[in-house]
């Protein structure tokens, strides 16, 4: 069966991007893909430094890069932070792509966000997908940008608007037909 990894950039209470982690979960997981939701707050890393790395290279960057290895699609919702990737998604990515075998070169990954602004996170998805392309990572072409915000889902948590519902269909049926080789 296909696993996928979901995870946001974003660990705070009532977090845009979290809701939109589950519902493409959700989308997942009916498309028959087995889903396995991670808080990045359960991993503890501190602030990317290389004098710690030699020797204090965190046991959580080791656990995230096996469950990146172990699964065949990884998605990843993230808030955009002044036009770039949130502070949290840039310190997982550094650290993992320390870890040894490369934990980008396995899955298909596909990248969304939330934002309060208009272009919803746009701004900081092309700055990940930059990121992740050059660390060898295989990013669907669907960029999955939603804003503003609070306007974005209904209170059961789904997507309101058509043409974002169409994009997870669309970014969905990509990571499930998109392979490595």
């Amino acid at each position: 069966m296909t696993r996928a990894l979901t995870l946001s950039g974003s660990i705070r209470q009532g977090s845009y991007n979290r809701l939109l982690q589950h519902h493409v979960g959700e989308k997942l997981a009916e498309a028959g893909v087995e889903v396995t939701a991670l808080d990045l707050g359960d991993f503890d890393m501190p602030i990317f430094n290389e004098d710690l790395e030699a020797e204090h290279t965190p046991e959580a960057a080791r656990r995230l890069a096996e469950l990146f290895g172990s699964h065949d699609i990884v998605f990843i919702a993230t808030p955009e932070y002044n036009g770039g990737v949130s502070p949290l998604m840039v310190n997982t990515v550094t650290w993992l792509s320390r870890q040894k075998p490369s934990p980008f070169r396995h899955a298909v990954f596909g990248i969304g966000g939330v934002s309060s602004g208009k272009y919803g996170t746009i701004w900081g998805l092309s700055h990940l997908r930059e990121s992740l392309t050059k660390l060898g990572t295989l990013v669907v072409p669907t960029l999955l940008g939603i804003g503003p915000a609070d306007e974005a889902f209904d209170a059961a948590g789904k997507p309101v608007e058509p043409a974002i519902i169409r994009k997870v269909d669309q970014i969905v049926h990509e990571l499930t037909h998109f392979s490595r080789g």
